[in-house]
């Protein structure tokens, strides 16, 4: 498991975090850990993502996580028709 942990959002108290495992890349917010003086605790923070992060892997191996489907190309839109106003006079 690959975790990549984003920049603290004070106004959320969470990070952004991006796990990747086995081919699946999934993110989601994690809430942050912070000190008794409500500080940002980038230790503590990297050992609740890594719990959090052991429940994902554990998701993605029995497949209720899996990576979004690829958008379907949308077909070619067929020109309009023109009608010709010159019949209609």
């Amino acid at each position: 498991m690959k975790t990549t942990i984003g920049t603290f959002n004070s106004a959320t108290r969470s990070v952004s975090v991006t796990f990747e495992h086995n081919g699946v890349t999934h993110t989601r917010d994690v809430n942050a850990c912070l000190t008794d003086k409500g500080h940002y605790d980038k230790k503590a923070t990297a050992a609740r993502v890594q719990e959090v992060a052991n429940g994902v892997t554990h998701k993605i191996e029995s497949g209720a996580i899996t990576n979004p489907p690829e958008p379907e190309a949308e077909p070619e839109a067929e020109p309009a028709s023109v009608e010709s106003e010159a019949g209609n006079a």
